[in-house]
């Protein structure tokens, strides 16, 4: 296909809903969505009809925030956590996380601004979670427990609860370990999932011809149960207290869509999942909205602003 009638396409698939929407879908060309490739070097906030809003050059990244002051937290590489006002590009906080001693390597693959003010960091290789004011201060650590230690895989996405489901707690991906833990607020362990391989053999490489239980994500849910993207398990899991898959969704699920690396979920307030769908090719969406009976209801894909490495993202309201 001629470079131009490919990059037509791919504009129209992104401010145009899928054929085949749910009935409720929402009204609009798209939604607003901040999002981050590493392989392009960007994260950007992009407005419902695909203007950019605001543009900041990143290195590798794997998590971000809208904050509800309206600045972004996000990195700038895998150890310098940045808040930037988008209306002025300017960095308004920052921390640098180093390595404790012994440790020769520290990556953080996730962070969160908490309703105290403070900042939580999962620091891999640190195989730790600290929490941190707005002075940079430590004013909290959560140890860990990794089984296979490595600087890049011992965590991807961590989440501090709050709600009725184990509010205070702190709910990690474990991705070299293919497990999800949750530790209650002094580091101990009191639930864990290990993500099962589904009687297939593991493959290598990141899109659809990988296979794995390296998670990426996990959501506790309103209902006490916890959602995981299984990362190169190309699938997305509902899983109970007693670790019975109540829910879940395939590749086989979505016609005429391959699914590669499930990174971020996010719940919409219709009950809608998000997910993110990384490293999946350019003939597939980059994220994807689907609703409980696995309806495809959106689906964005823009291989000009972003690559195959859109680890993450956020419909923003």
């Amino acid at each position: 296909m001629p470079r131009l009638l490919l990059t037509a396409s791919l504009l129209l698939a992104m401010l145009t809903p899928r054929d085949g929407l749910a009935q409720d879908a929402p009204p609009g060309p798209g939604r607003k969505l901040l999002a981050a490739d590493s392989s392009k070097k960007t994260i950007a906030l992009i407005d419902k009809d695909g203007k950019t809003l605001w543009r900041h050059e990143i290195g590798p990244l794997h998590d971000l925030q809208m904050l509800t002051n309206g600045n972004v937290l996000f990195q700038l590489d895998w150890t310098h956590i940045v808040e930037v006002d988008p209306k002025t590009d300017q960095i308004v906080w920052q921390y640098e996380s180093k390595p404790v001693e012994g440790v020769d390597r520290i990556e953080v693959h996730s962070f969160q601004r908490l309703a105290d003010g403070n900042t939580m960091i999962a620091e891999s290789g640190n195989t730790r979670i600290i929490e941190v004011d707005k002075a940079g201060k430590i004013v909290k650590t959560v140890p860990l427990k990794v089984a296979h230690r490595d600087a890049h895989r011992d965590t991807r996405l961590v989440r501090k609860l709050d709600g009725e489901h184990g509010s205070g707690h702190y709910l990690v991906a474990h991705e070299g370990d293919g497990v999800c833990r949750e530790y209650d607020a002094d580091g101990k362990v009191v639930w864990e999932y290990e993500v099962p391989l589904f009687g297939r053999k593991p493959a290598g490489g990141h899109g659809p011809e990988a296979f794995g239980n390296q998670l990426f994500c996990a959501l506790r849910l309103d209902n006490g149960n916890t959602l995981i993207a299984t990362g190169n398990g190309h699938r997305v899991l509902e899983v109970t207290p007693e670790k019975k898959i109540v829910w879940m969704l395939t590749a086989d699920d979505l016609p005429d869509i391959e699914l590669a690396w499930i990174t971020t979920l996010q719940v919409m307030a219709n009950g809608d999942i998000v997910l993110g769908n990384c490293h999946a090719g350019p003939h597939n969406p980059q994220i994807l909205q689907v609703n409980r009976d696995k309806k495809i209801v959106w689906t964005f894909q823009d291989f000009d602003r972003f690559g195959d490495a859109l680890a993450n993202s956020q419909v923003v309201k």
